[in-house]
């Protein structure tokens, strides 16, 4: 499938669609094959609402021409729909997977979605180098080496690889520290490195350590272990004691390597497994990786999803979507028989260019690697469930404590973070009933030419106004969508479905891209601009607080700024409210400052010769091998820079001009 094929007709209308609902899917019939496709939903606004794949496009969007007979989620879909897009495929499996593919790019909010799709690490050992090292790895593999994993987590694979360094002494430092070294670096001496850096084990003897690594990553633990018994077996015999307890230490760390597994997977190889269980209207996947009969490692996810959609039907689409870009396994195994497991099953196996098995298992050790992770993942739900309990309880206690209409569903705050104004940038994170939503933190370079470097106000004010322009420009655009709307349920009267949609409860609106609260790090100052920022675009219903140290900048002693409010307000000491503001207020302080502190390392690697016109990589290079850095080339003269190859009369006066100008 090509990428102008996946793009045809994806731009939004030029024009906002006159109707929505049954009667414009219906429009679609008359052209449609009956061939497998994959379709797509738009609302009014021209965004994907929802992504969906038939054997027979015809066949399936014909379903949605009924007025009846539909759940509440998919008759509020029918209604949003004011426009349709379709691809068609040559196989229904091939339309299985641009599908996951289409709702991972398009996020459409009546489709399962998989919230965390961030890439897992490998272990990497590098073969592009006479000493191998062993590293963490994500991304694309296309460093030449051995790959194992994935791992569920970056802790997961810091453990294996700190134990493979206790066991093998691979060496973990970058090619460029191993160049420079003239003497064993700690790891030596804490007995983590051979040191093939120095010559203190030879080049040959180093590959056998890496060759017995990799036998252990590939599954070989027993054949490892047994050949060091030996070894240590054979030191002693030779009274070699302290050859022997090299050994004894390695067998330590392989046994520890080997004992660090949570589930036994005898008997399985290569497998991953996923279980769901649902509860409180939510639900957790926890996803296994076992990897050359060991467990390496597992992670849940809580996928968002219709409250309606039962375990089988959330963990169908979100097995589609998690193999969209990882890499699969053999075998499969599953808590839940799913409707699509032998087409997903066809599907994964073309995409993997071998056979890939989805079980259910019923009976035997597979079995029971399925009922340990569906305990973690009750397990793992319950406590989620537990937490948002106790931060609903804190939002509560917000609204209370600085009498909100109602306890705040999305909060912002902002703060801003510079070094006498050089590398300024500001930073907007987010919380909510779940707690911090990492996603949707957002930073800012401010980039306004009439900030004053310094200027704190002014940045503040550059920040809330991109931020909350954004926000203004969507609601007009929701308002004219909704007026449409009415404007033709007026028109259509009794041909709406005869049981309308149901309003969807608070926990099923998804999460809000509003604000209800927004809490600014400053005092009446930093308030001051928030609000005429605010009052600008006519937001009059986001509740502002600046948040300001108080004397001696004692934390626990914060003064609130409250829009109507003579006095700041000051909380108890030990008031539980208060410790979930500084919370918020500190992450806040720590996003702004990493902030910042990665756009200030950054500028620091900016080279000077970049800026002057004329200036390209291969003069660049000339000058730097001449004169050995940019600082030399600064000083020195027309006629030493024109003895630089390449660099003619005029453009040695240019360099020079740039350098003697910028210091007067």
């Amino acid at each position: 499938m090509t990428e102008d094929q996946l793009q045809a007709g994806a731009a939004a209308p030029a024009e906002i669609p006159r109707k929505t609902g049954a009667e414009v899917i219906a429009g679609y019939l008359k052209t449609l094959p009956q061939s497998p496709g994959v379709y797509r939903m738009l609302d009014v606004a021209g965004d994907v609402i929802y992504v969906g794949k038939a054997r027979s496009l015809k066949a399936r969007v014909s379903n949605y021409t009924r007025l009846n007979g539909h759940t509440n989620r998919i008759a509020r879909m029918i209604l949003a729909t004011a426009s349709m897009e379709f691809v068609t495929v040559a196989t229904e499996a091939e339309a299985l997977l641009l599908e996951a593919n289409l709702i991972k790019r398009f996020r459409p909010r009546f489709n399962v979605l998989m919230r965390d799709d961030k890439s897992f690490p490998y272990i990497l050992i590098a073969r592009d180098h006479p000493a191998p090292a062993v590293m963490k790895h994500r991304g694309a593999r296309n460093r030449k080496g051995a790959y194992f994993g994935p791992f569920a987590s970056a802790g997961a694979v810091n453990r294996t690889v700190n134990m493979l360094q206790r066991a093998f002494l691979l060496r973990s430092c970058s090619d460029s520290v191993y160049e420079s070294r003239t003497r064993p670096c700690l790891l030596y001496q804490i007995k983590r490195c051979s040191a093939p850096c120095t010559g203190e084990i030879g080049l040959e003897d180093y590959a056998g350590l890496v060759e017995e690594a990799e036998r252990f990553l590939n599954g070989e633990s027993q054949t490892v272990r047994e050949m060091y018994q030996r070894l240590m077996q054979d030191a002693a015999e030779k009274l070699e004691f302290e050859t022997a307890a090299k050994y004894r230490n390695r067998l330590w760390a392989l046994a520890h390597v080997t004992a660090d597994q949570s589930i036994n997977p005898e008997g399985v190889e290569e497998a991953d497994i996923f279980a769901a269980h649902q509860d409180g209207g939510q639900t957790c996947i926890q996803v296994f990786f076992i990897r050359t009969g060991q467990n390496w490692g597992n992670r849940a996810y809580y996928p968002k999803a219709d409250r309606s959609l039962e375990a089988a039907e959330v963990l169908d689409s979100f097995i589609a979507q998690f193999y969209d870009d990882k890499p699969v396994p053999r075998l499969i195994l599953i808590s839940h028989d799913i409707a699509n497991r032998l087409l997903l099953a066809e599907a994964l196996s073309t995409k993997a260019g071998r056979k890939v098995e989805i079980r259910v298992p019923a009976r035997g050790t597979k079995s029971s690697l399925v009922e340990h992770a569906l305990t973690n993942a009750r397990e793992a739900l319950g406590r989620k469930l537990a937490e948002s309990s106790t931060q609903v309880r804190l939002l509560e206690g917000v609204a209370e404590r600085f009498n909100l209409p109602a306890p705040p569903r999305r909060i912002e705050v902002f703060d801003n973070s510079h070094t006498g104004g050089t590398n300024a940038v500001g930073a907007m994170i987010v919380a909510g009933p779940d707690g911090f939503v990492k996603g949707q933190y957002r930073k800012f370079n401010i980039k306004s030419p009439d900030v004053t470097p310094g200027d704190d106000y002014a940045m503040m004010r550059e920040v809330l106004t991109r931020r909350f322009k954004r926000i203004a420009d969507v609601e007009l655009l929701t308002e004219i969508e909704t007026e449409v709307t009415e404007a033709i349920a007026d028109v259509i009267g009794d041909a709406a479905p005869a049981a309308a949609p149901e309003a969807e409860s608070t926990e099923e609106r998804e999460f809000p891209d509003r604000p209800d609260l927004v809490l600014i790090d400053g005092g009446l100052g930093q308030l001051s601009v928030a609000r005429e920022v605010l009052a600008g675009f006519g937001l009059h219903d986001i509740q502002l607080i600046g948040v300001a140290k108080g004397p001696d900048r004692d934390a626990g002693r914060e003064h609130f700024h409250i829009p109507g409010r003579d006095r700041p307000l000051m909380l108890e000491t030990k008031d539980p409210v208060l410790y979930f503001v500084q919370r918020l207020r500190d992450e806040a302080h720590r996003f702004a400052i990493g902030t910042h502190r990665a756009k200030r390392a950054k500028s620091l690697g900016v080279n000077p010769l970049d800026e002057i016109e004329g200036i390209g990589p291969m003069r660049k290079r000339a000058l730097l091998k001449h004169f050995g850095s940019a600082k030399a080339v600064s000083r020195a003269g027309i006629e030493d820079l024109k003895a630089v190859n390449g660099v003619s009369a005029d453009m040695a006066r240019k360099i020079y001009d740039f350098f003697h100008e910028r210091s007067a």
